[in-house]
């Protein structure tokens, strides 16, 4: 599963512009206001499936001082890593499988802008729980963006859950607060809107 998984986003990193995606957007500025209004410490953060968005510099000028992104896609991962240049240095790159990877340190910070409703089997859904309870700290705030109930049921050709605030606190558990929960409707660069939700979480 991994290896498909990998497969399909190489293959689209590698054959589409950067701003050509649907899930492209000039800046981060949702996340950042979410991100800013949690108010976690400005530590150690990590995006998930961060691609090559403009997440790795938003957390760096939000004055987080130890910035990781990881992304399925290595061509992703470069093409952040070519436009940022010398201050690609302060990100930690990781190229991994979020419903395989297990967290080596914790974070103060997990943002997460539309992976986790990738995620369609359970023991996946479980993998991911376990690896945000694994890798936030105590008192951590964790972001998580996917379709709304309302948004799409496929994004890139794959099929998606949707979710809202309480379904993914019934995937993380007890060990989590529900803080707030937000809908947003982007615009793709061919002008669709798609149906967003944003969930704020602590680990407690």
């Amino acid at each position: 599963m991994t290896e498909d998984r990998k497969s399909h986003w190489e293959d689209v990193y590698t054959t589409k512009a950067d701003d050509s995606v649907s899930w492209f957007e000039d800046s981060p500025a949702l996340s950042v206001s979410l991100i800013t209004r949690a108010a976690p410490a400005r530590g150690a953060a990590i995006d998930i499936g961060g691609g090559g968005s403009r997440m790795p510099e938003a957390l760096l000028d939000l004055g987080f001082t130890d910035v990781a992104c990881l992304d399925l896609s290595a061509a992703a991962l470069d093409v952040a890593r070519q436009r940022m240049g010398e201050a690609a240095g302060r990100v930690r790159w990781i190229v991994a499988d979020i419903a395989a990877w297990q967290p080596d340190r914790q974070y103060d910070l997990w943002h997460d802008r539309a992976v986790f409703h990738f995620l369609t089997r359970p023991e996946d859904q479980a993998h991911y729980a376990a690896a945000v309870a694994k890798g936030l700290a105590p008192g951590g705030i964790a972001i998580i963006g996917t379709f709304a109930p309302d948004g799409l049921e496929r994004c890139s050709g794959l099929p998606v859950m949707r979710h809202d605030g309480h379904s993914l606190s019934a995937i993380l558990g007890p060990g989590f607060t529900l803080l707030s929960e937000l809908r947003h409707d982007h615009v793709t660069p061919g002008g669709m809107v798609q149906k967003f939700q944003f969930s704020t979480f602590r680990k407690d």
